[in-house]
């Protein structure tokens, strides 16, 4: 097998079959066909003008500008007028008079939209929609748009809402019936069916763009100039955005495949591919081109050693990696076997690319937070192996304060602030050394979702016990039980990162916490109902809308 240690027989090691990547030269080919070209960008700043002048006009129809702000949202163009939606926001914030709006559909989608933004509006708002027994009035009990408006909102819901957790079941409930009544499919069928599968609040963003594109201009109202303004505009940025993404892949393709660790680290999921893809639901918008490069290059990275740790390494050479890392100096490259000194080699090359494009920033401290994070995800990795090595299996708190950083999300959210421009600074790179709640939280809903779908097929070789086996093993339910108990820490975790993302919070700015957001949504769809990330043709359709093919102007 090339550099893999030659010394030590096989059959002692765990090895995983995993699938091989289903992608080819699929990426390095579609540079060949651009669709944006030289006079796509004079075009969008064009358009680009004339909705910012829309949306400061000033509306005597509320709602006409609630759907303009949501319809930006949704189209994934809101982040280049964030400054006018902000402000737009704070006035109905200030002006809005609850008592006055019986109109379930505009309540809900106000309450949606303001507590996107950070408001700590209250859920009372919804009291009288509802009667005694916490049931819709009979009189909203129709309003199909107000029942689908009201189950997007109940998504923002924080622990102790209990009136949002009522309106979640009811106006679910009530949808689901809907669409088994319905004969023939309609627009507003193909929005209900959407949202049960994929609620706006859980969702990608990027993928959800698509959809409501093909949803927004079949819409009744799509007549209006300003909604077609909006369309244009919208496909222009997404194809504009696509192509930017295309060159970022194409390159960290060819840095991965420099590597070569096919021949080297066979043993290894390819997956440079739904990395990028990953990082892509952190942040996809242009600015962060530098973030996107480098994350995708540590996550891969991240992947391979992953796998050394639970499906190739000895519990010997993992003690000499792990010391190295902790190490973190070439001189320790020569303790290593072979393969490890493949691996150990890109860290540091990595690490040092890091290093110099943030120095040239002004910001030499991004490397230090950047490698500690790599220390204890390491650190994490080999609490595991040796538990694994010893057929130990610790209780679900002591199991997950370990599986917390080996999920690899703290080093991720680490990176990410690398890309993050002014608001990368040292007083936010200590502040997320310090485990905040949202980050510990993003971190368990990570883990939770990985070990319900995949810990069958982890569990076929030798590894370490999922959250699954641990609370079999420490309650003795069985592992339908288990799973029903980590599916409601799921929605605990999702509760608690609603409410961190309320003002007042400890980072000013949402933007740099809206990462946190996306790394569960992330996680949400990967992890759904099978591990997408390793059997990857589950991803094939997501990656091919959003990276791959352009849409149709």
């Amino acid at each position: 097998m090339c550099a893999l240690a030659s010394d030590v027989d096989m059959a002692s090691r765990h090895v995983a079959k995993f699938p091989p990547s289903i992608w080819g030269d699929r990426f390095l080919e579609c540079l060949k066909n651009p669709v944006v070209t030289d006079t796509t960008f004079p075009q969008f700043i064009e358009l680009k003008e004339e909705i910012r002048r829309v949306l400061r006009e000033p509306s005597h129809n509320p709602l006409q500008k609630l759907n303009l702000i949501d319809a930006m949202q949704r189209l994934g163009v809101s982040y280049h007028f964030e400054k006018e939606i902000k402000e737009e926001l704070k006035q109905m914030y200030n002006e809005w008079d609850v008592d006055k709006d019986n109109d379930l559909y505009i309540v809900a989608l106000l309450f949606r939209l303001l507590r996107q933004a950070g408001y700590r509006i209250s859920c009372d708002v919804f009291t009288k929609f509802m009667d005694e027994e916490g049931s819709l009035k009979i009189s909203h009990s129709e309003d199909v748009h107000g029942m689908l408006s009201l189950y997007e909102a109940s998504f923002l819901k924080v622990n102790g809402e209990e009136l949002l957790d009522k309106a979640m079941i009811v106006a679910s409930t009530h949808l689901r019936h809907w669409v088994a009544s319905q004969v023939s499919p309609s627009l507003l069928f193909e929005q209900v069916i959407h949202a049960l599968t994929r609620p706006i609040r859980k969702a990608l963003p990027r993928i959800n763009v698509r959809h409501y594109i093909s949803i927004y201009k079949r819409r009744d109202d799509f007549s209006s100039h300003n909604a077609k303004l909006l369309i244009k505009f919208a496909k222009l940025d997404f194809n504009m955005l696509q192509a930017l993404h295309q060159r970022e892949i194409n390159d960290i393709i060819k840095w991965w495949r420099a590597l070569d660790t096919e021949t080297k680290l066979p043993y290894a999921r390819d997956r440079v591919v739904e990395c990028y893809f990953w990082i892509l639901g952190v942040y996809f918008e242009p600015q962060y081109s530098l973030g996107r490069r480098l994350l995708t290059k540590v996550t891969t990275l991240v992947s391979v050693i992953d796998d050394t740790y639970d499906a190739y390494g000895t519990i010997q050479e993992l003690k000499l990696f792990t010391k190295a890392i902790q190490r973190w100096d070439t001189r320790t490259l020569e303790s290593l076997p072979e393969y490890m000194k493949v691996l150990y080699q890109a860290i540091l090359d990595v690490y040092t690319e890091i290093e110099e494009e943030t120095t040239k920033e002004g910001k030499p401290y991004c490397v230090h937070y950047s490698k500690e994070a790599m220390k204890k995800l390491c650190s994490a990795y080999h609490s595991e192996a040796e538990w694994c090595h010893n057929s130990y299996v610790p209780t679900v708190e002591e199991y997950l304060k370990v599986a917390a950083v080996s999920c690899a999300y703290p080093l991720i959210a680490t990176i990410s602030l690398i890309g993050m421009g002014e608001f990368g600074t040292e007083e936010a790179f200590n502040w997320l050394s310090e485990d905040p709640l949202i980050l510990t939280e993003s971190s368990l809903l990570c883990r939770l979702m990985d070990d319900i779908t995949s810990h069958k097929f982890e569990q076929e070789r030798e590894h370490v016990a999922s959250a699954v086996e641990c609370y079999v093993s420490q309650h003795g339910v069985s592992e339908e039980e288990a799973i029903d108990e980590l599916r409601k820490r799921v929605s605990n975790s999702w509760n608690i990162i609603n409410e961190e993302l309320l003002k007042p919070i400890a980072v000013t700015s949402m933007r740099l916490l809206t990462r946190f957001l996306n790394l569960a949504r992330v996680m949400d769809l990967i992890y759904q109902e099978e591990d997408g990330y390793t059997n990857a043709h589950l991803l094939r359709d997501y990656v091919t809308s959003l990276i791959i093919e352009p849409i149709i102007m």
